[in-house]
């Protein structure tokens, strides 16, 4: 199957539009400047790449990457021909987006009224956009994107490892039509971060020359990405063809890349071999090029691996600055123009650089080149890289897909609340236990809620105690939980060594996104120690850390459907033969932050107990869950559950919003029934989202009513567990182990039915789960489990 770009957007500090950045970029200019939307005390640098358009300035009313990525995506829709017209059903065209900050701005001013007035005067409208979800909600309800819609944030990488994820959706038949890229503003929370850690160059960067520090940017950039045959039936501009992505981790440090550049080499060979290319074909790399002295070092090594051919390298990154998640995607946009002009974009050199650059960085302005093959990297915190393969139209060439091997689920772990572990987690729910209550928080003005959070005791669990000082309360409960896996199904250290590790989390390390940004906004400065755990891939790259995981890795931060998107990006990931084996994890807190956020809102949660379909109010819990997909061919008995199918659905509910239609959410059950090769009459059971918020849960019982699960019990596992977000999903599929080894469905008392009481299953057959996730703002994702 061959995947093309047919259509790219860019908003950058050297243009409003894919041509005018193109241009600029080319003929070496900078667009870097002193910075006017951040506040300058505390900084080391004021440089930056700042998008100075009136078209930014002028509006008001929505979030700075909400405004870069609407201005992006409409040109990127224009220049593929579908602004207007387009031939793709809307509930089959996916959303990709990759982002480190997403309305980090409007959280900010949050935060900032609230440290300064109190939180009842806080503005909360502003937090309709803060959430990284928020931007993938407003563009896919503006432009009607209806079918796979997540979000990345893989810090720098999460651009690139967008585009990656898009062009599985195409590969799987999840979309016939993608929209994939990254935006980042500027933002307080990351200028302040890179000033505690020393890594700003106060002067404007200078990657590959002088590597004294990197000049943050901010930016969005899109491609529009569909198959070739449909690309050709409906005569579209076929701009390059997107051949190959790889993905690896350092397993090194949480912050600096591997001076010795094994894993971005290893992203790099990847690539390679999925686009069925060598490294004698690259015509060209745009780097990833920060400017710092370890990023640059490590690429000028990586050259030398990959043999004596000079390969040009050059950093976009010294014009626009580092635009962080939004990096790959503009920096693959750039690349793509590459191969349109057949034009190396250049390295600007600052003018008292006098030494020779000890490698082809395309110094000054760019050249002409014969340009066939291109590569695109992001390599980023927490040792994530990605490498984009892109081919020149003249060499595309049709590949056969590759022949999808069985994928099983072969260990399983969890925690929740004061359950430490998997059988803990299952006699609670089966014994209708509940694990929240154990704890409260206390939220100015509006009194105590309670919560189920994971002590420390049990999330320190197993943990090396020279590595504790470095983790936070989110990567603590991770690198605990990933043990117990890897306990329950031991690896060689070789098998480690390339298995991939894709982390989903609804709303990241908010503790210690607070706890950073408050030191920023009272005294100015952060907390150097906390900074690095602030990035939402974090917890991931402790947990490659600590157990040695280099293979494909990636990072989803949707809200609560991640975890649904972090399975059928895994599962893709074995099933296409990049890589034996992957943990998926899943981890979430039940935060003063968090709840901050909805006290204000009448009802939305709850003061004693959750009870779905009740309208009780949200009930959060803490938890962490994981587990390990195999290929069947890498196991010797049989996998107790596979997965079947997958689902993804969405709506025009925009940000903050439900729209009280079922129509989506049935659509993503659907999908994933018959994608299993099932009908609706098949299904044993449906482990049901519903978190006690009648405006959802209500909503969900139409969508199951509507599709006549004559068989199906369904089983509200919350009112036990409480609310765990992304963890929510993969507890569910565990659940499916649970009551196979059990012979019936927990007794929740809260069934669609109205039945109390355990409904029993016949546990010498095989039975199929169908698990629910929705996330406020119109996503809908659900997986078909047989077990």
């Amino acid at each position: 199957m061959t995947i093309v770009v047919t259509g790219i957007g860019m908003m950058t500090a050297v243009g409003d539009t894919a041509d005018e950045c193109w241009q600029n970029i080319a003929d070496g200019k900078s667009g870097l400047s002193t910075v006017s939307v951040v506040p300058h005390p505390g900084l080391i640098s004021t440089r930056a790449g700042e998008v100075r358009s009136k078209h930014v300035d002028a509006d008001d009313d929505d979030d700075r990457s909400i405004i870069l990525s609407r201005i992006a995506l409409e040109e990127a829709l224009t220049t593929a021909g579908l602004a207007v017209d387009s031939p793709y059903q809307n509930h089959r065209v996916g959303l990709a987006i990759g982002t480190s900050l997403g309305g980090a701005r409007r959280g900010e001013e949050f935060h900032r009224q609230w440290l300064a007035r109190g939180l009842r005067q806080a503005d909360a409208g502003l937090l309709r956009q803060y959430p990284l979800h928020a931007t993938a909600d407003y563009l896919a309800a503006r432009f009607k994107l209806f079918g796979p819609r997540t979000v990345h944030s893989n810090a720098c990488a999460a651009g690139s490892v967008a585009i990656a994820n898009g062009m599985e959706y195409l590969r799987t038949g999840a979309a016939d039509m993608v929209v994939a890229g990254g935006v980042d503003p500027l933002a307080y929370l990351s200028f302040g971060g890179f000033s505690c850690l020393g890594a700003l160059s106060p002067k404007d960067c200078a990657p590959y020359s002088k590597s004294e520090g990197l000049t943050l940017g901010e930016g969005a950039g899109f491609l529009i990405l569909e198959r070739a045959e449909s690309a050709h039936a409906r005569k579209a501009p076929v701009l390059a063809v997107l051949s190959g992505y790889g993905l690896s981790a350092d397993a090194h440090h949480p912050t600096a890349p591997d001076p010795r550049g094994r894993g971005a080499l290893s992203a790099m060979m990847s690539a390679l071999e999925m686009a069925d290319a060598t490294a004698e074909q690259i015509d060209y790399i745009n780097g990833h090029g920060t400017g710092t002295p370890a990023n640059d070092g490590g690429e000028k090594k990586i050259l030398l691996h990959l043999g004596e051919n000079n390969i040009p390298m050059s950093s976009t990154k010294s014009m626009i600055g580092h635009t962080l998640g939004a990096a790959g995607a503009v920096e693959a946009v750039t690349t793509v123009m590459a191969l349109r002009e057949q034009v190396l974009p250049p390295t600007v050199v600052p003018d008292d650089f006098e030494e020779t650059l000890d490698f082809d960085a395309v110094p000054g302005s760019g050249r002409p080149a014969a340009i066939s093959l291109a590569l695109s990297n992001s390599f980023a915190f927490g040792g994530n890289n990605s490498t984009l393969v892109f081919r020149s139209k003249a060499n595309a060439g049709e590949r056969a897909a590759p022949a999808a091997r069985q994928v099983g689920i072969t260990a399983v772990a969890s925690m929740v609340g004061p359950a430490g572990n998997s059988e803990a987690v299952a006699e609670a729910l089966f014994s209708g236990t509940p694990l929240y209550g154990n704890s409260s928080v206390t939220i100015d003005e509006y009194g105590p809620f309670p919560i189920g959070e994971v002590p420390e005791s049990v999330q320190k669990s197993g943990i090396n105690p020279t590595a504790l000082r470095r983790l936070d309360a989110l990567s603590k409960r991770s690198a605990s939980v990933v043990g117990q896996l890897l306990k329950e199904r031991p690896l060689s250290r070789t098998e480690l060594q390339t298995t991939g590790l894709i982390f989903a989390t609804a709303s990241g390390p908010m503790s210690t996104v607070e706890a950073f940004q408050r030191g920023l906004i009272t005294e100015g400065a952060g907390n150097t120690r906390l900074f690095p755990n602030t990035v939402m891939n974090a917890s991931a790259g402790h947990v490659a850390l600590l157990h040695g995981l280099r293979g494909p890795t990636a990072t989803f931060c949707a809200g609560s459907t991640s975890a649904v998107s972090a399975l059928h990006f895994g599962h893709q990931l074995i099933a296409s033969g990049s890589c034996d084996r992957v943990i998926v994890l899943s981890a979430d807190e039940a935060s003063t932050a968090l709840l901050a956020g909805y006290a204000r809102i009448d009802g939305y949660l709850s003061k004693d107990t959750l009870r779905p379909f009740g309208n009780s109010g949200r009930l959060y819990s803490g938890a962490a869950a994981a587990m390990l997909l195999e290929s069947t061919d890498h196991v010797q008995a049989v996998p107790p559950a596979r997965i079947l199918g997958f689902g993804f659905a969405g709506d025009d509910s925009g940000c903050g919003n439900i729209k009280q239609d079922p129509t989506a959410w049935r659509l993503a059950m659907y999908q994933a029934i018959r994608s299993a090769g099932l009908e609706p009459c098949d299904i044993d059971v449906v482990i049901a989202a519903a978190p006690g918020r009648d405006q959802i849960d209500q909503l969900e019982r139409r969508a199951i009513n509507s599709l006549h699960l004559t068989q199906a019990v369904v089983s509200a596992p919350k009112a036990v567990l409480g609310d765990t977000q992304s963890s929510a999903a993969l507890l569910g599929v565990q659940q499916a182990l649970w009551m196979k080894a059990r012979a019936q469905v927990p007794g929740t008392t809260h069934f669609v039915s109205g039945a109390d009481g355990a409904a029993a299953l016949d546990g010498a057959q095989p039975f199929r789960v169908l698990v629910n996730s929705m996330e406020i703002g119109g996503s809908y994702q659900s997986v078909v489990v047989q077990a």
